[in-house]
């Protein structure tokens, strides 16, 4: 069994900066792929970025690529989604999840665990 916990978001102007981070408990987060999905009123969970179980693959949304930077430390469990630039169309609801696969996945289908979330609000 793993536990989510998301936490950092806030309010903030557009051209700001946020640092979202998701705490895990349980042993598989170290073997697991982790996933950010963010969900706006009225639309669909879309995904946000991805990191493999080792740190050494990302991939991102066309819309956040070289503004958004996903990293992980294993020994502290611990995901983050640094988030650089942000637009207003960023504002919604962002989701941590886990893949205890490993592999890095795009379908947020593909995830077993998710946290709670945590709200991003840009205002313009």
């Amino acid at each position: 069994q793993v536990q989510l916990v998301e936490s950092g978001g806030g309010l903030v102007q557009a051209g700001g900066s946020l640092r979202l981070s998701c705490a895990s408990s349980g042993r598989t987060f170290r073997r697991s792929a982790m996933g950010w999905f963010r969900q706006a009123p009225g639309k669909e969970r879309e995904f946000v970025a991805t990191i493999s179980w080792s740190g050494g693959s990302t991939y991102y949304a066309y819309s956040v690529k070289g503004r958004f930077t996903i990293s992980r430390d294993n020994a502290k469990n611990t995901v983050w989604l640094q988030m650089n630039s942000l637009k207003p169309e960023d504002t919604a609801v962002y989701y941590c999840a886990a893949d205890t696969r490993g592999a890095i996945v795009t379908g947020p289908n593909e995830y077993e665990y998710w946290g709670q979330g945590t709200q991003v609000t840009v205002s313009s």
